[in-house]
């Protein structure tokens, strides 16, 4: 009688492990050994994140410090969420603090210039679909002098009210691009960037430090941080 598939014998020496729990596991013995590499970590939120900004970032920094953009709950478990579990004393006490748009800072410079990178680092760009508009743009019925003819069409599919006139774009009825406060579509989001206006900022805060020995919580970063997770729930 042959033998059933279900009772064939599997090698568990010969399974792959899955990319993402390798992956997962490495950031963990990443983060440990970060523990030990520094001094100081942080726990620090972030608004309008840009990629290439944050590698810049980790250029600059990358000879005294580490920074970790990973899940919440891996991150936890490579610092500890509670003394039992720790690395090092008092370190779970960051744990809790990771949470909504979050990340880790590990380094060996001074608290001072920490303080000071963080309240001074400003990057300007231009806002993305669905971001909160931060003004009001309208623009008046005229010529629109600063396009060429050729980009009358695009600029009718992006919801303008153009049209050619002697080689000249010109809007035919006064225009809302976007409303302070309110989300920018993906045609508003076209037209600004046309426009040169960047309404979007880059900004990073501090919410925690450890060391070890003390413990310090920022205001301003807790506050953003509370703000990130209430924008998320609603």
């Amino acid at each position: 009688m042959p033998k059933s598939k279900r009772n064939r014998p599997v090698t568990l020496s010969k399974t792959k492990k899955k990319p993402g729990l390798e992956r997962k596991g490495k950031v963990v013995a990443d983060i440990k050994q970060a523990v030990d590499n520094y001094s100081t970590a942080y726990v620090f939120t972030y608004d309008n994140m840009r990629n290439q900004k944050l590698k810049d970032l980790r250029e600059q920094l990358k000879s005294s410090s580490r920074i970790f953009l990973a899940g919440k709950k891996v991150m936890q478990i490579a610092l500890g969420r509670s003394p039992a579990d720790e690395a090092k004393t008092g370190l779970h006490k960051l744990s809790k603090f990771l949470q909504g748009d979050s990340g880790l800072l590990f380094t060996n410079l001074p608290r001072d210039d920490v303080e000071r990178l963080f309240r001074e680092f400003k990057e300007h760009d231009f806002a993305r679909t669905g971001s909160a508009a931060t003004e009001t743009v309208e623009l008046k019925e005229g010529p629109l002098e600063q396009f060429t003819h050729e980009m009358e069409p695009f600029l009718r599919k992006q919801g303008l009210p153009v049209r050619l006139n002697k080689g000249t774009v010109e809007l035919v009825a006064d225009h809302v691009v976007c409303e302070e406060g309110k989300p920018i579509s993906p045609e508003a989001a076209q037209i600004l960037r046309l426009l040169g206006m960047q309404m979007a900022t880059f900004r990073l805060y501090l919410v925690c430090r450890w060391s070890s020995d003390d413990f310090e919580v920022y205001k301003e970063g807790l506050a953003q941080l509370r703000t990130d997770e209430a924008d998320d729930s609603s």
